[in-house]
């Protein structure tokens, strides 16, 4: 599908970049009424922008009918905080442009940025997969250079068409030639099912596809980068990996160190850098893009976004979910079989969701054995009427056994100060205190205290059991999708991008639509309510909790309508 764009963009160039020769050679833009510019206070301030141009014809982006249309669709630079301190180290945030193009009805799109936004008369070659035999067979080798796909899927028929991102997938053109890349690649925080299929597939995409010869992995997460050495990778090294959990370039915490991180990318001549994490890992991999294109330097920034608790906004899901919500089916099986075999036995069991209970309502849903959820944004209450105490008992007596599933980050609120942990990882994750204890002790106590009902509860921690297994067949898929994705977008030019599903297509979003906030469960929203009618739990809220989520819910989609709150315009008013 071809997007309705009708001119081509203008974009800022924040490198040092001589402008004499370039600028003369690009038509000035006509003036639009909807043209609208934010600069960027920080760079603005270098010595070296007073010798850049404005703005620029982007090749990538525009077409000859849209050159030719006479028509011109809007263009913002927004700011956005891209988390890198003074020193160059992950921390305090400063400010990184935002690519916007707007066009008819509504139309805003997403875009990433291209070599050719900071580097100029940079030559490209023919995409060497035409000559590939495997893609022989395939009727359209290449995705269509304005092809966009929409964040929503659900519009109405005279609303905005709303925000869209760039379509993944190998382009006509590439900015690498083969025997040129020195590709590597690095895992970095906690560990998750499908590690080691994303590593395989990016190694076999660049051999296999694009005649890729040198990739090396980074060893031991952000801190190897200039710390440890570097492991050499091929197909015939990584034939096997996807069937082990974990990862075999090791990971870590922390260690971010941006300065540090791309003078040894540029010591050792890597152009290609492709970062595995999280949304903390991926604030990481922004911050290094950014010091990158400082640079002026030719190295595509690729994520691939890595999260078992699926917590990534924006895109449908992350890998590794789907492999931990049927391994987390293993062990709601244990404490229903524990549970029902004994008199008023209860099964708690809790699954991972520092900030969001994705993993623990699927497979809650997915079991149909759960009495209850508890997930931390649903906030719960045990003592009184409607409490939890008052549900567990009422649950014994009708059935004379219940299954609780708690997610990790569930009841924090709860907790008194003198356990509440104010200490933090080495990613500057607040360490929490293990919700399911805590629970285990006070059911226990409550109902001790009581003398009324004798209980035999059993609590069950498989956490570290679902991280460490390899990804099911579903993730395997998905892993291998998100890494071609990023490798046809990385020798296609683009950088300072992540990869992800929207919509059930894969695409290239910009790092801080990934990065801005957490992706939560929507307690107004109707899986939650499909929840509660399976487990006939109570929802725990009272009718003016209700009605704030449902202001909160209302607000935010309001927001991504009329175009987020990054800082760019989108027209209101809707013509076509």
């Amino acid at each position: 599908m071809a997007s309705p764009i009708k001119t081509a963009s203008f974009h800022t160039f924040p490198s040092a970049v001589s402008s004499s020769s370039f600028s003369s050679s690009l038509p000035s833009p006509s003036p639009s009424p909807l043209f609208s510019l934010t600069m960027d206070p920080i760079r603005s301030l270098s010595p070296l922008s007073s010798s850049l141009p404005a703005c620029g014809l982007d090749p990538i982006n525009s077409s000859s009918a849209a050159a030719s249309s006479g028509k011109h669709s809007s263009v913002c630079f927004a700011s956005s905080k891209a988390g890198i301190s003074s020193n160059g180290s992950l921390g305090i945030s400063g400010v990184s442009n935002s690519k916007i193009v707007t066009g008819d009805c509504g139309y805003v799109l997403e875009d990433v940025p291209h070599f050719t936004d900071y580097i100029t008369h940079l030559p490209a070659y023919p995409n060497p997969l035409q000559d590939n035999p495997a893609y022989s067979v395939v009727e359209q080798y290449f995705v269509d250079v304005e092809d966009t796909v929409p964040q929503k899927a659900i519009a109405h028929r005279n609303g905005p068409r709303g925000i869209h991102f760039r379509r993944a997938g190998p382009r006509q053109k590439v900015y690498f030639q083969s025997d040129e890349v020195q590709a590597c690649i690095v895992t970095c925080g906690g560990l998750c099912p499908g590690l080691n299929t994303v590593i395989r597939e990016i190694v076999c995409g660049l051999y296999n596809m694009y005649g890729v010869k040198k990739v090396v992995g980074i060893d031991g997460g952000y801190k190897g980068f200039y710390s440890r050495n570097t492991i050499p990778l091929n197909p015939r090294s990584v034939n096997d990996i996807h069937k082990r959990g974990g990862t075999i370039l090791g990971t870590s915490r922390g260690g971010h160190d941006t300065k540090k991180i791309v003078d040894s990318i540029q010591d050792r001549g890597i152009n290609q850098v492709y970062i595995i994490g999280g949304d903390g890992t991926q604030k990481g991999a922004a911050v290094i893009y950014e010091e990158i294109r400082r640079r002026g330097l030719k190295v595509a920034v690729a994520g691939i976004p890595k999260t078992i608790d699926n917590d990534i906004p924006v895109i449908d899901r992350s890998f590794g979910f789907n492999t931990a919500v049927e391994e987390a089916q293993r062990a709601i099986n244990a404490a229903h079989v524990e549970a029902e075999s004994i008199e008023n036995g209860i099964g708690l069991v809790k699954l991972m969701g520092r900030h969001s209970g994705f993993i623990a309502m699927y497979a809650t849903l997915a079991s149909r054995d759960v009495d209850c959820c508890l997930i931390p944004e649903s906030p719960f209450y045990l003592e009184g009427a409607g409490g939890l105490f008052e549900f567990i008992e009422r649950r014994l007596k009708e059935n004379g056994h219940m299954v609780i599933v708690v997610a990790e980050g569930t009841g924090e609120d709860l907790f008194s100060d003198s356990i509440n942990s104010v200490n933090k990882d080495a990613s500057g994750n607040r360490l929490l205190q293990d919700v399911g204890l805590w629970l285990s002790q006070k059911i226990k106590d409550h109902f001790s205290k009581k003398n009324k009902m004798a209980i035999n509860l059993k609590y069950i921690d498989p956490t570290y059991m679902i991280r460490a297994i390899p990804s099911n067949a579903s993730d395997n898929v998905y892993c291998t999708l998100l890494a071609q994705s990023a490798v046809h977008g990385a020798m296609a030019g683009y950088t300072g991008f992540t990869v992800g599903l929207v919509n059930g297509r894969h695409t290239y979003i910009p790092f801080y639509r990934i990065t801005e906030k957490q992706n939560k469960v929507v307690i107004t929203d109707r899986m939650w309510a499909r929840l509660l009618s399976s487990t006939n739990q109570p929802s725990f809220l009272s009718p003016k909790d209700v009605v704030e989520d449902k202001k909160e819910e209302s607000l935010q989609s309001s927001e991504e309508n009329n175009g987020g709150s990054n800082g760019y315009f989108a027209p209101k008013e809707i013509s076509c």
